[in-house]
């Protein structure tokens, strides 16, 4: 049973437009595989179809993750975390839902570092984001898509 006093969202790359790159790349390449396979060696071909899978793979694999509750807040971007980072609620200054640019801000999608103190960002789509000012004065923004939903939970607990 989920805890009323809980926010979670997983999040996985889903844009069309992702997609749409990542096939056209793993046509491109079997077309060539088809076409010059008598220029290359047996590992130039493998090598050649492999990488374009594997990223495939990783894109279908990787996701964002949150967790808010009574404690803190835990973010996971699988699989380049394996464990959640956590923010427990007395380090955290303020936790707001914000618009924001990831192009110009934090310089795309993923697990960024965003210049001129931005701070960090986690996100995979969108321009919605939980903002979050920890009292050392870091910053952390976690992209959602449940802005509306993260904006009534953070109200009604009153945590920041």
């Amino acid at each position: 049973m989920e805890n009323k006093f809980e926010f979670t969202e997983k999040q996985r790359f889903t844009q069309w437009w992702l997609w749409l790159l990542l096939s056209v790349v793993m046509i491109y390449t079997i077309y060539n595989f088809i076409e010059d396979r008598q220029y290359f060696s047996t590992l130039e071909l493998a090598i050649s179809i492999l990488i374009p899978t594997l990223v495939i793979i990783l894109f279908l694999v990787i996701r964002l993750e949150t967790k808010i509750d009574e404690h803190g807040i835990s973010v996971r971007f699988f699989p380049f975390q394996i464990t959640f980072r956590y923010y427990p609620w007395r380090n955290i200054k303020k936790a707001y839902v914000r618009k924001y640019s990831p192009l110009t801000e934090y310089g795309g999608w993923g697990m960024r570092q965003g210049l001129f103190g931005k701070g960090k960002a986690y996100n995979v789509k969108g321009n919605e984001g939980l903002q979050i000012i920890l009292n050392d004065k870091k910053k952390v923004l976690i992209g959602t898509q449940k802005q509306n939903e993260l904006k009534l939970y953070l109200e009604n607990s009153k945590k920041v």
